[in-house]
Formats: structure tokens, C-alpha cells, sequence
């Protein structure tokens, strides 16, 4: 069994043209003879002369991009937990974005797949004729990961529906609220002050359609469609005095309660999308250390085996292939003993877009992993970049765990990608062949299932703590 499945042999590197840097080069001296006269000109000619005759031969389909010739990293087994096959499977490498399986875990055990965040709207004064609000509005996060314009669009609703159209004063919101995505750290405004002011003007450009763009409009078309709305009739809250930072004092009166959709779907879309932005969860749980932390002791294995710089899988973090597939025998444990199918937390090939079709293109096109519930990862710089994919493989004969990494694939990861695809059609081959899923859990929106309720007009310090994780 295992010899199907043997260590490739290491193959001499070949020197090799940068073809699309020639054509580049040859592209440039055309251009420029395009504006020169005499031997300028005649010198554009050469040039495209040369590139017909050198460069296409070199940029036909396959020959392009270098093969990945460094050993593949893995370790498979089924879901009795007898190994398969196993390669490196106990030599630290970076997983990439399969840390948010990780990150998932923890999210799931110290929460729940249930847990809902709320996200609490204040008057900072007395509701007048017209729907004018005398004073600051405020909005208290409650560290929602997945909060959105339509989610801001249930707010408005419920606001309109207490009263309030206008407010005089400012939107003010706090540091555990967020809006729209940063992409992680990579996106993430660094200052808190100078964030917190972002999500403020991104929310109250979402409460008023007067201000909204493209993407604001054409996410209230697909919400009034889903919720059976007039999409001629927006919610309308409309601030005057302009959007910052800032708490609700002590006597101001919550107004409405919004809360999200289940963690579990929240997760869900994190990991379809591989979204960095899965980091905000560390607002309720703890550092990518206390992640690290949380898994050593859980697991009783040494540090070098398992560390994080991030809870996303940007930067420099270290797991097994060994301890990943652990972690998805734990991932499938939580989520049975609540009711739910892996296929609620992962991608599956097969239903519906992903990053699993984005980047295995063949293996989504030929059919050869259909039903694989899979993780991806990709760095093209850190580390010497590396191509990761972990997950669960259903084939005839069973179905199986497994995790696969190229490390060191940053400048050939696209052949790195062809030779795991290539490796994981092969493991489902071995055993009789990939078997479908249902599909039963496609991947939804973050208004599907939030909810928004009158608050009943307490005052802060009573509505706050109703504002704490489940």
C-alpha cells in the first residue's frame, strides 16, 4: 500500500530560459521602435521578427512553467486511524492558510459552532418628531468576524422601524466593531484610532443609501431579494455630524440588538474563501501564541512542532503533516458531537466555487477528487513560499485524512500545485476512485441567519452586559 505512494526521487535542476522575461524585453524594444524612425523602426521589426520565431515555441502550454522537483511532503490515513502512507510527516513546515483550520478548532471548542455575536446600537439622546435623533448615536461591537453592509441594512431597518431617520449628532463605534473586510494583516489599518474611524465611515455609509457605491447597491439588490424587500424602498439612516470614535456614556439608551449568524457559518465562509480576516476571532479567544498554546497542551507535544505568527496563516507558522491530520480527526469530533458534517466548515470539490476549483483546476475540470472536503494554503514569499492542501478524501473505499505540502514552491507553485493534484488523484485511484458529496451545506451570506430585536430601551450600563460571548 505504501509503495503506491513512495518518496519521488530528487531530479537535477535543468537550466531554463525566463521566457516571459525575454518576451517582456522583446515586447519593450517593440514599443519603443514604434516611435522611432530609420534604424529604430527597423529595429522594432527585428524584434517582433525574433519573438515570432524564439519566444512562442518557448510559451506553448506545459513548457512555460518549470517542473517542482523537491520531494512532496504528506501523511495519510483512514478514518480508523490506521496510517496509509506517510512522507516527512513529522519535520515542521509552514501550512499556510490550513492554520485556519487551527484557528477554526479553537473557535469552535471555546465558543461553539452556535455562538452568535452581538453588536448593540445606543442613543446618545431623545428621539424627536421626523425621526431625528437629538444627540451620538453608538454601536458596540461585540468582536463579530463577519459583519457586513447587509447586516448594517438590518440595522437600519430596525432603527427606522423605532423611529430614529436621522441622527443630529456623530456615529460613534468602538474598537471591537467592524465592517467589510481588510484582508488580515496584510489589509489591516495599523493605528486603532485610525481603524476604528474606518469602520464608523464605512458603517454609516452602509445605513444611508444616499452614500453608498456600486458594491453597497448591488449588495442590497441580493439582500432585498433574499429577505423579500421593495428594492425600491431602502432603510435609511442618515448622520449628520460625521463618524469617529467613541463608548456610550452611562445613561445612554440601547436602541436595537443585532446578532449573527452562527459561528460556524461565519467559519465556513472564512474557509471557502481562505478570508484572513478570520483573524478577528482572536478578539474573543486570545494571540496566535495562546492559539499555539491551546494546541501544544491539547495535543501534549513541544513547541518547534507547533507555532503560529498568525491565526490566518500569513507570516511564518510551523505544524506537522502528521499533527494537521490530527486536526482534522479533532475537527471532525467537535463538530459530530453538535450535529454537524465537516462539509459545513470546508470546501468541497464539486459544490460550488472555492479556493479547492480556483487553484486545482484539472482535478475540479477531470472529476478526479469530486467530493474532497479540503483546506488550501499558499505563500509565494515566506519561507521560500509553500503549496498546502489538508482535508478529507471519499473514495470507494473510505474515506480518508490526509495533508500534503510543497515546501519551498514560491517561484514554481503552479507546478507545485499540478504535481499534488496529481497526487491526490492518484491516492483516490488507489482506493477504488473519488465518490461525491451531497452538497447539502451550500455556502451562504452573513445576514442569512442574524437576527435584529428591539433592545427595549435600557440604559448602556445594563445593556453591556448582555454584550459578552456566549
Amino acid at each position: 500500500m505504501t509503495a503506491a505512494l513512495s518518496k519521488p526521487k530528487r531530479l537535477p535542476r535543468k537550466p531554463r530560459i525566463d521566457s516571459r522575461a525575454s518576451a517582456i524585453r522583446i515586447l519593450g524594444a517593440w514599443l519603443v521602435g514604434l516611435k522611432g524612425r530609420g534604424s529604430r523602426r527597423r529595429l522594432c521589426w527585428v524584434s517582433t521578427v525574433t519573438a515570432l520565431v524564439v519566444c512562442l515555441p518557448m510559451l506553448r502550454p506545459g513548457d512555460a512553467l518549470s517542473a517542482y522537483a523537491r520531494p512532496l511532503v504528506w501523511h495519510v490515513e483512514k478514518l480508523d486511524g490506521a496510517q496509509v502512507s506517510s512522507s516527512d510527516a513529522d519535520v515542521a513546515v509552514n501550512p499556510a492558510s490550513v492554520v485556519k483550520l487551527a484557528t477554526s478548532l479553537w473557535a469552535l471548542d471555546k465558543l461553539g459552532p452556535d455562538h452568535r455575536y452581538q453588536t448593540v446600537v445606543y442613543a446618545g439622546g431623545p428621539v424627536g418628531e421626523g425621526g431625528r435623533l437629538d444627540g451620538d448615536l453608538y454601536v458596540v461591537g461585540g468582536a463579530d468576524p463577519d459583519f457586513h453592509a447587509e447586516n448594517a441594512f438590518l440595522l437600519a431597518a430596525a432603527l427606522n422601524r423605532d423611529g430614529v431617520r436621522t441622527v443630529a449628532g456623530r456615529l460613534l463605534v468602538d474598537e471591537r466593531f467592524w465592517i467589510g473586510w481588510e484582508r488580515g494583516g496584510e489589509g489591516r489599518t495599523e493605528d486603532p484610532a485610525a481603524r476604528t474611524r474606518q469602520m464608523a465611515t464605512r458603517l454609516g455609509r452602509s445605513l444611508d443609501p444616499s452614500r453608498w457605491d456600486r458594491d453597497q447597491r448591488r449588495a442590497w439588490e441580493r439582500h432585498a431579494q433574499a429577505q423579500r424587500l421593495d428594492p425600491a424602498s431602502p432603510p435609511q439612516v442618515s448622520v449628520t455630524g460625521g463618524f469617529g470614535k467613541g463608548s456610550p456614556p452611562s445613561d445612554a439608551s440601547a436602541l436595537v440588538v443585532h446578532r449573527s449568524q452562527p459561528l460556524l457559518s461565519a467559519l465556513q465562509r472564512f474557509n471557502v474563501f481562505s478570508n484572513n480576516d478570520i483573524e478577528r476571532v482572536e478578539a474573543a479567544l486570545g494571540t496566535p501564541a495562546d492559539l499555539a498554546g491551546y494546541l501544544r497542551a491539547k495535543w501534549g507535544v513541544a513547541d518547534p512542532l507547533v507555532k503560529f505568527e498568525s491565526t490566518s496563516g500569513l507570516g511564518s507558522n510551523r505544524m506537522t503533516a502528521r499533527l494537521i491530520v490530527r486536526l482534522l480527526r479533532d475537527l471532525r469530533e467537535i463538530l459530530a458531537g453538535h450535529g454537524h458534517s465537516i462539509d459545513e466548515l470546508l470546501p468541497v470539490m464539486g459544490c460550488g466555487p472555492s479556493t479547492l476549483t480556483k487553484v486545482f483546476p484539472s482535478l475540479a475540470k477531470s472529476g478526479g477528487a469530486v467530493g474532497m472536503a479540503a483546506k488550501t494554503g499558499s505563500l509565494i514569499n515566506t519561507d521560500g513560499g509553500v503549496a498546502a492542501l489538508a482535508g478529507f478524501l471519499r473514495t470507494a473505499d473510505g474515506e480518508l485524512l490526509f495533508a500534503l505540502l510543497a515546501p519551498r514552491s514560491g517561484r514554481e507553485i503552479s507546478a507545485a500545485r499540478r504535481k499534488e493534484a496529481d497526487w491526490v488523484a492518484g491516492l483516490a485511484k488507489q482506493f477504488g476512485g473519488p465518490q461525491a458529496a451531497t452538497c447539502d451545506y451550500p455556502f451562504g451570506h452573513s445576514d442569512d441567519q442574524a437576527s435584529v430585536s428591539s433592545a427595549g430601551l435600557f440604559p448602556a450600563s445594563v445593556a453591556d452586559t448582555k454584550n459578552r460571548p456566549e
